[in-house]
């Protein structure tokens, strides 16, 4: 699924699920980290369409690299979204390298369900014993159906912490 949102949709059920120990939006940098290669792939007609990023290998060096600039990243975004009045945020390195990672790892496990050419398992294994076991509609189903779940979940959860006067939950 190399740009699409849909790759969101689990990520939002999980933030629905870890609240503020899971971070959405280096979650989404991950995400979008992820397909630079395929990118680079499809411009240039040259390389493999899935190739490294696409092995767990791959996935874990990008987590690490992820973590670090998506932290800095988000704190600066939800800055900039908030004029200012959120400059005090802070995403915990126990937070960002778990969502980071999550990241990778479910990019790398979705896709792998789907494309012919990823080599999950790589340098290790060239086989993907995952590929087929679901078909892309069903796959495209899952990551809508958990996202929109995940933000009824979210929502419902901050409505009824909001209703009890302990707050709600940025979407960070």
């Amino acid at each position: 699924m190399p740009f699409t949102p849909l790759h969101m949709g689990p990520g939002i059920l999980i933030k629905a699920l870890l609240q503020g120990g899971f971070s959405l939006m280096v979650f989404g940098w991950a995400q979008i980290v992820m397909d630079i290669q395929p990118l680079v792939a499809m411009v240039t007609g040259q390389g493999k369409l899935h190739g490294f990023t696409h092995t767990y290998a791959g996935a874990t060096l990008l987590a690490a690299f992820c973590a670090v600039t998506g932290k800095y990243l988000s704190q600066w975004g939800l800055a900039v979204l908030s004029n200012g009045s959120q400059s005090g945020i802070n995403i915990r390195w126990r937070v960002a390298f778990p969502s980071a990672f999550i990241g990778t790892y479910s990019h790398v496990l979705l896709d792998s369900t789907v494309h012919a050419d990823i080599e999950p398992l790589a340098p290790f294994s060239q086989t993907n014993e995952l590929l087929g076991l679901v078909s892309v509609d069903t796959l495209h189903e899952f990551c809508v159906y958990s996202g929109l779940t995940g933000a009824l979940l979210y929502f419902a959860v901050a409505y009824m912490l909001g209703r009890t006067g302990r707050g709600g939950f940025p979407l960070r």
